[in-house]
C-alpha cells in the first residue's frame, strides 16, 4: 500500500484553496506577479483579511513572495497551480450544465 502522507499533503494544498478570495488572487496572479496593495485594490476588502489569506497560501507552497523596500510581491509558485483551478472550474460548470439540463427535463 502506498504511504498516505501524500494524500495528506495533497489535503493541506486542497484546503489552502477553499476559499473563493483565494481562488479569486490565483486568477489575478496567472499573468505575473502582483503587489500587495494592487491584489488589495482589485479583490476589495480588508488589508488584515488579504494579508491572512496570502499567508495560507505561501506557507502551503501555493504562492511566492519577493519582499522588496516598497511592497511585497505575490507571484504563482508553478503555473500548474492556475491549471488545477482552471480544471476543477470545468468540472464545475460541466456540473452545473448537466444540473440544467436535468432541471429541463423535469419541467416539460
Amino acid at each position: 500500500m502506498l504511504d498516505k502522507t501524500v494524500y495528506k499533503l495533497h489535503a493541506e494544498v486542497c484546503k489552502a484553496l477553499a476559499h473563493p478570495l483565494r481562488i479569486e488572487v490565483i486568477d489575478l496572479l496567472q499573468t505575473g506577479e502582483l503587489c500587495f496593495s494592487d491584489i488589495l485594490e482589485t479583490t476589495g476588502g480588508l488589508k488584515s483579511n488579504l494579508s491572512q489569506h496570502l499567508s495560507v497560501m505561501v506557507d502551503s507552497g501555493i504562492l511566492k513572495v519577493r519582499k522588496d523596500s516598497r511592497c511585497n510581491y505575490y507571484s504563482l509558485s508553478s503555473s500548474k497551480v492556475a491549471k488545477a483551478c482552471s480544471l476543477m472550474r470545468e468540472v464545475l460548470i460541466e456540473n452545473l450544465k448537466k444540473q440544467q439540463k436535468l432541471h429541463k427535463s423535469i419541467l416539460k
